[in-house]
């Protein structure tokens, strides 16, 4: 596969047509807004700017997170923190081994009609919510994973044989602990595909540790303010899918998705050497509309290949799955993905 055949260079212009001037006028807006939630998520939440900056992506480009880190690390915090500076009505469902499907989407009671009898009235659950946190989804069994999931699929929920929309923008948002696995109900590949990226929390710097002992362990009053409303948001969402990218970025995209696969012909030594299953169509699509919303955020008129490969690590690294070799090789997910951005000519964004 030569270089020349995937990945475009200056000396291949592409001509796109380019945003209308009210569509300029709001990516602007989108920047500043981004700022101003940079601004106030980073008075909460200190030393993790990178997830910051993705997390804030997935919800210009209305796609569901899936947050991995160890306890400790202000997962809750961030999502209760977005939630306040977005406005949004939030929910936190703590997934536990008996935790049902109707007590995620709610359920048909029997309540007075206030006409002397009685019927049966739908009473939504925690899942009717701008954005959702769904903590240590892996810990309860698949049919509440999988309660949760459809309504992530199809924005809305079924009782009893009636269908109920839920309101948009709608953001799922699901927690894992990558340490303790015993008495966990692992999701399947199917149902990893719903989220748009896999977003990994690592322990901060030591200078920003120390800054969240000393204000965490002080008095402290802060109060966040709305950064934008929900239909602006709406807006801007819209704003997004209408970003024009060029036919070289899609193709990219899709050549980072095929090298992932053992049996395509694209695959590269990695691929048929470590890689069990790789990463399916969505990928590409996810990479392409990730590389959207960050355009958008750094105000810029299209998505670009930087785009592409700052937000692939996301999308890929829950869509791969090493293989036995992998794991006697000592190669984890980081590895593999390098090698696959340096088959694909040049290595992943710092």
């Amino acid at each position: 596969m030569s270089d020349n055949e995937h990945v475009p260079t200056e000396n291949q212009p592409e001509a796109l047509a380019p945003l209308p001037p009210g569509d300029l006028e709001m990516l602007a807006q989108v920047r500043e807004t981004c700022a101003q939630l940079q601004a106030q998520i980073s008075r909460v939440i200190l030393g993790q700017d990178a997830v910051v900056r993705a997390l804030l992506a997935a919800i210009f480009a209305e796609g569901h997170v899936l947050l991995v880190g160890v306890p400790g690390l202000a997962k809750t915090l961030l999502v209760k923190t977005l939630a306040q500076v977005l406005g949004w009505r939030w929910n936190r469902i703590q997934f536990t081994p008996d935790l049902m499907p109707a007590d995620i989407v709610g359920m048909e009671l029997l309540q007075p009609d206030g006409l002397g009898g009685r019927q049966m009235r739908f009473v939504p659950g925690p899942v009717f919510a701008n954005i959702i946190l769904a903590d240590e989804i892996n810990r309860t069994p698949p049919k509440t994973q999988s309660a949760l999931l459809e309504a992530m699929q199809e924005y809305h929920v079924t009782s009893m044989g009636h269908s109920y929309p839920l309101e948009k923008p709608f953001i799922v948002v699901a927690t894992q602990n990558p340490i303790e696995q015993e008495g966990t109900y692992p999701l399947p590949e199917a149902q990893l595909d719903r989220f748009m990226f896999s977003l990994w929390m690592d322990y901060p710097r030591r200078s920003d540790e120390e800054r969240v002992v000393m204000e965490t362990t002080s008095p402290r009053d802060l109060t966040l303010e709305p950064v934008c409303t929900r239909e602006e948001m709406i807006a801007f969402q819209q704003l997004v899918r209408r970003i024009p990218v060029g036919r070289h970025t899609v193709a990219h995209a899709v050549t980072l998705a095929r090298v992932t696969r053992p049996a395509d012909p694209e695959a590269g030594e990695t691929a048929r050497r470590y890689v069990e299953w790789g990463a399916g169509t969505r990928a590409a699509q996810h990479m392409i509309m990730g590389a959207k919303a960050l355009a958008a955020i750094d105000c810029e008129p299209a998505a670009t290949v930087q785009h592409v490969r700052e937000i692939a690590p996301h999308v890929l690294r829950h869509r791969v799955i090493p293989n036995y070799q992998a794991a006697g090789d000592g190669l984890g997910l980081p590895n593999l993905l390098g090698r696959f951005f340096a088959e694909t000519s040049g290595a992943p964004p710092a």
